[in-house]
């Protein structure tokens, strides 16, 4: 009998817990011993609950039973998550999370730690929800080395970025929206400002290069500046806005970071909208390999957890190896990542000042857009776009362009 502790009973900790028990049988079979949920963890009164026989408020209740040998941590945040599974880990018990906060500030530790007492740390349902993007890299594409990881890996602003488009809305209208629909919290900075994709792409680095990323390292942006006009602008261009995290090897060289891209036709994450998330990762050897479904949501994220919890149990008593060392990896200056860059500019601005500061720009006119002048740079380093922008008193608005 293999005995679980899940720690939190909430979106995510209520999903686990359904999973086992709607695919308990072939779960199982999976792991070729009967498995239980034998605690649930939570501040609350759980009375009432399907889980009200589990429920326990103490978690030393848990660390202190021989028979639980997986701990499932939900709780988010890194305190006290971190403290619990550190107590999990010293106690002999293999963490499974979907706490991309706890992962992207505390993985590696937690890696080395397991790896010591050879048992599992494992963190599939961190980034992608219910896509397996983890557990590939660690395992699937061991044979490649990785030249890019970029993903659409935040789904409401995926969902706002897509639906500004299709509908021709502002911002805060389709925020509010999202929010009325259970897509965007009450307090939505986390989403819309970028530092969750942040998180999200600081583990997927750690993971392709084997070093520490910490994600305070990763420059980001979120969507707030962008605009009804900028919608009409990419329409004219026949390209889409997107949210996306990027970790991008040029040389010896690594950068890193999130900010709103507009992406042509022929880019692999063109077709990813809604709420969907999708990773795209470039390797030396595969090519381009493609990741998409649900990023987020109560079941998918918790179909990844249990798929750890799986993992772990299969693997009992032997260290599932994962390449991400304490060491850690120094980003590159993002000042010498290049792109193109989609610049307006009032209507009255010097247009052959603009010509001599930028060179050969490429002029943009979109439909019912009359009050500005925009255009497209030259592909350019980022700190020379910074520093020839600063010629100019007035910007109304700056999106990077993917360069393949």
């Amino acid at each position: 009998m293999i005995n679980i502790a899940v720690l939190g009973y909430g979106t995510i900790g209520s999903g686990v817990v359904e999973v086992i028990e709607t695919n308990h049988e072939s779960i199982n079979r999976k792991i070729g011993e009967p498995i239980r949920v034998k605690y649930v963890l939570d501040k609350r009164d759980l009375s009432g609950t399907p889980v009200a026989s589990k429920a326990v408020t103490d978690y030393d209740i848990i660390l202190n039973d021989d028979d639980v040998s997986i701990v499932v941590e939900v709780l988010g945040g890194v305190e006290p998550a971190y403290t619990f599974a550190k107590q999990a880990l010293e106690h002999g018990k293999s963490v499974a999370t979907s706490n991309k906060e706890l992962v992207a500030e505390k993985g590696a530790e937690l890696l080395a730690m397991a790896k010591s007492k050879n048992l599992n740390f494992l963190f599939e349902a961190s980034v992608g929800g219910g896509i397996p993007i983890i557990r590939p890299l660690n395992q699937s594409l061991t044979a490649d080395e990785i030249n890019e990881i970029t993903g659409i890996l935040n789904g409401t602003t995926n969902y706002i970025l897509t639906k500004m488009a299709d509908e021709g809305a502002d911002f805060d209208e389709v925020l509010k929206d999202a929010q009325e629909k259970g897509y965007a919290e009450l307090h939505p900075e986390a989403d819309v400002e970028g530092y969750d994709a942040c998180r999200k792409i600081a583990i997927l680095t750690s993971l392709a290069f084997g070093m520490q990323v910490d994600y305070e390292d990763v420059h980001t942006e979120g969507i707030t500046k962008i605009t009804e006009t900028d919608m009409k602008y990419a329409k004219a261009l026949n390209k889409s806005i997107k949210l996306l995290g990027t970790s991008k090897k040029i040389g010896d060289n690594v950068y890193a970071m999130v900010c709103p891209m507009m992406i042509g036709r022929d880019h692999p994450l063109i077709g990813v909208n809604d709420v969907f998330n999708g990773i795209f990762v470039n390797g030396n050897v595969i090519g381009d390999v493609m990741f998409y479904g649900a990023g987020a949501g109560k079941l998918p994220t918790a179909s990844a957890v249990v798929a750890d919890v799986i993992d772990a149990a299969k693997h009992k008593e032997r260290n599932i190896m994962q390449i991400w060392s304490e060491k850690k990896l120094h980003l590159a200056d993002i000042g010498d990542f290049e792109h193109k860059f989609f610049v307006r500019l009032p209507k009255d601005c010097d247009r052959e000042k603009v010509k001599e500061v930028f060179g050969d720009v490429e002029e943009v006119s979109a439909e019912g857009v009359t009050d500005e002048f925009a255009f497209v740079t030259l592909t350019m380093k980022e700190k020379d776009y910074q520093d020839k922008i600063k010629a100019f008193n007035s910007v109304l608005g700056m999106i990077r362009m993917n360069v393949k």
